[in-house]
């Protein structure tokens, strides 16, 4: 066998294997990888293969460098669908849109993840889940939020669905906002936080059962029931807002002028 052949198919193999980890959300947008010299103990590979591979993921986009040579997974992963929407996002309207949409994904998500989800992923969707019902004890509006987001992000992975994680990993910055604006907004008009906890912890039992229709039906329900009180709270506001609009216009409009008495 020509000595060219198998380092040529070695860094083939090895830029298949980071690429494969990119894209299942193993490492994320932003990340630095390790020194080319641990890197290469790490795969048990030459140094150049590595570097071949390396070369390989950079001319696809999924790699950077800088100037000391330093890779880095690609920033501009998913930012063509990321930062419309990001900006979207910032309506109150197209947040009501998002949760629409998480709806869908959530209803999947959680049915794969109680069909697929390993030993490791059910361990860390419990750790989610119990650092949401300690905040929800301390009463901890801002550790709700993020618990929440990390929750559906746990179970995101546990879905084992490559497409799904990618497209969610790519949105969320825009997800993590929606969950935690949606989390507060609940806490601070005191809504049902109980009935949040309960839907969370029916997804949680069911996903944990290995039941795939429950863990889908209590995600479906959780979404329906957080877009309905969300619009709720939404039509609250706007509702408020018109009617300071309107006895603040008052304030815009002149005294009305005493007619003069002539004759």
């Amino acid at each position: 066998m020509s000595p060219s052949i198998r380092p040529a198919k070695l860094a083939d193999a090895v830029a298949e294997h980071i690429q494969q980890l990119i894209l299942e959300g193993a490492l994320q947008p932003g990340e630095r990888l390790l020194s080319e010299r641990d890197l290469s103990a790490k795969l048990d590979v030459s140094r150049p293969s590595l570097r071949d591979a390396l070369d390989k993921l950079v001319q696809l986009g999924l790699l950077t460098t800088d100037a000391q040579g330093v890779c880095y997974v690609s920033e501009s992963i998913g930012r063509t669908l990321r930062d419309p929407l990001a900006l979207l996002f910032e309506e109150p309207d197209a947040r009501i849109d998002c949760m629409e949409f998480r709806s869908v994904v959530e209803a999947a998500a959680a049915g794969y993840a109680a069909t697929r989800a390993s030993e490791l992923d059910r361990k860390a969707i419990q750790e989610q889940f119990e650092r949401m019902t300690a905040a929800h004890e301390a009463g901890d509006a801002e550790e709700i939020a993020k618990s929440d987001a990390d929750f559906h992000f746990a179970m995101y992975a546990a879905s084992h669905n490559s497409m799904l994680l990618h497209v969610m990993r790519s949105l969320e910055t825009v997800l993590r906002s929606n969950v935690y604006l949606n989390r507060r907004n609940l806490f601070e008009h005191r809504r049902a936080p109980d009935t949040q906890l309960a839907e969370h912890k029916a997804i949680y039992d069911a996903i944990m059962a290995r039941d795939p229709e429950g863990a889908s039906e209590a995600a479906r329900q959780h979404m329906i029931s957080t877009v309905r009180t969300q619009q709720e709270i939404h039509d609250a506001e706007r509702r408020l807002q018109a009617s300071i609009r309107r006895l603040s216009g008052h304030d815009f409009v002149a005294p009305p002028k005493k007619r003069s008495r002539t004759g």
